[in-house]
């Protein structure tokens, strides 16, 4: 039987994943107790203990934690630490090659949730010639509060929600936001985009939009869709037009998939990204990342559903 260790399993993401797994019969948890939950070397007993170990910590702790390990347990890093280390495999397993790199690595960088949304449409235009690595791009993504963590939760959910929590909330106005770094990489991109993140009140979901002129392509619209639909036929990631007059950021909540399209006309064009930050944007993709080293169905415990 696997054993899976969550290094970090009080946060969002750990307790996620820990729900996701308690019914598994192919799987035992190690756990500590609550008094050598930070205990360095309990940490590390348990770390090489397990078969499969999931971080769920900040950048530096999830650094230490991954240098405590030996050559036996997979890692899959949740955290921001070594999305673009070498050495580490992406764990976007939909693009060309990365699902075979995940099967072979030990070590495996979870995707950033709206990274995630931004790789899915511009990373196989990019690949396919379809989109010039140079193109000066723009990324818009709505998410809810819970892609905050525990502190931003409580902000929302407080019995006293603050004025300013009444509206949508734009952030990383540095243009520093830590996922940039990601998505310029895993796309191949010459220049990270102008990136535009924006909380609201809604508990989980995320829609990423990045807009193209016609003349940024070397090809149509349709050839878009077409890159998308030959790509993305599911399970976890698929193509669809949806027909629906206004695409709303929490339509994927709940659930593990991602829904890619591409929206607009001749003259402007938008694509579009919908699925559940805390699924396909973290803890989703993460047991998806495990299924496939294990060689097991991707999909197990998953949340997939066959439409919108």
């Amino acid at each position: 039987m696997t054993k899976v260790f969550i290094d970090g399993s009080a946060g969002t993401t750990g307790l996620r994943i820990r729900q996701r797994l308690a019914g598994r019969r192919d799987l035992t948890l190690i756990t500590l107790p609550e008094e050598l939950r930070k205990d360095e070397s309990a940490r590390a007993w348990a770390i090489n203990s397990a078969d499969v170990v999931f971080l769920c910590l900040p950048d530096e702790a999830a650094r230490q934690a991954a240098a405590l390990a030996k050559d036996g347990p997979v890692i899959i890093d949740t955290s921001t630490a070594h999305r673009t280390s070498e050495g580490w495999a992406y764990g976007f397993p939909e693009l060309p090659g990365r699902r075979e790199a995940i099967k072979r690595s030990g070590r495996i960088a979870n995707p950033g949730c709206h990274a995630s949304g931004f790789i899915a449409l511009v990373a196989p235009l990019a690949e396919a010639g379809l989109l010039d690595k140079s193109a000066l791009l723009t990324c818009f993504s709505l998410t809810g509060y819970s892609g905050g963590g525990k502190k931003m939760i409580a902000q929302y959910e407080a019995d006293e929600l603050p004025h300013e929590l009444n509206s949508p909330r734009q952030y990383g106005l540095s243009q520093k936001h830590k996922h940039l770094p990601e998505m310029q990489q895993q796309c191949r991109l010459d220049y990270a985009p102008v990136f535009c993140p924006i909380v609201a009140n809604f508990y989980s979901g995320m829609e990423v939009t990045v807009s193209l002129f016609p003349s940024m392509l070397k090809g149509t619209l349709e050839d878009v869709r077409q890159c998308y639909r030959d790509l993305y036929r599911g399970p976890v990631v698929k193509y669809a037009q949806p027909e629906l007059d206004m695409l709303s950021a929490n339509l994927m909540e709940g659930r593990d998939d991602m829904i890619v399209t591409a929206l607009g006309n001749e003259d402007r064009i938008i694509l579009t990204s919908l699925f559940d930050n805390l699924g396909k944007g973290a803890s989703g993709a993460a047991i998806q990342n495990m299924n496939i080293v294990l060689g097991l169905d991707e999909t197990e415990g998953l949340n997939i559903k066959e439409t919108l």
